[in-house]
């Protein structure tokens, strides 16, 4: 009987590794402008909104041009001419360009650290017509 019940409650506490577990979830974009996938006229202002609270100062965020029309072998191209400022509780990114957008493909891409310490990162695609 102490046998099955040591070996009924190491079935059980396995079992439970594999579930998520509430609050630790890493953080994701929840929206942005422009919106993933989204054709835009030249935008001077794009925003990241995350899913939680972020650690301003172990997130960063890059703008990169990777295609440009007329241009077959366009390389990663990218852009430095912007500001970065938080607001909303650090979960709202505003990327402030000084120049607008050029025409082409674009990613802003991300990683950083939520306000629970997990780290994540990842990208959003958008066009400039």
């Amino acid at each position: 009987m102490h046998s099955r019940l040591i070996i009924m409650a190491s079935i059980l506490a396995l079992a439970t590794l594999g579930l998520p577990q509430a609050g630790l979830a890493r953080a994701k974009v929840a929206a942005s402008t422009p919106a993933a996938g989204s054709t835009v006229a030249r935008p001077k202002v794009l925003t990241v909104t995350f899913s939680e609270a972020m650690q301003p100062t172990a997130t960063t965020a890059a703008i990169v041009m990777t295609a440009m029309p007329g241009m077959a072998d366009h390389g990663d191209m990218p852009i430095r001419n912007f500001t970065s400022a938080w607001s909303e509780g650090n979960r709202k990114l505003t990327l402030s360009l000084r120049q607008p957008l050029w025409t082409g493909t674009y990613d802003i891409r991300w990683q950083g650290t939520g306000a629970d310490g997990m780290r994540a990162s990842g990208k959003i695609t958008f066009t400039v017509k």
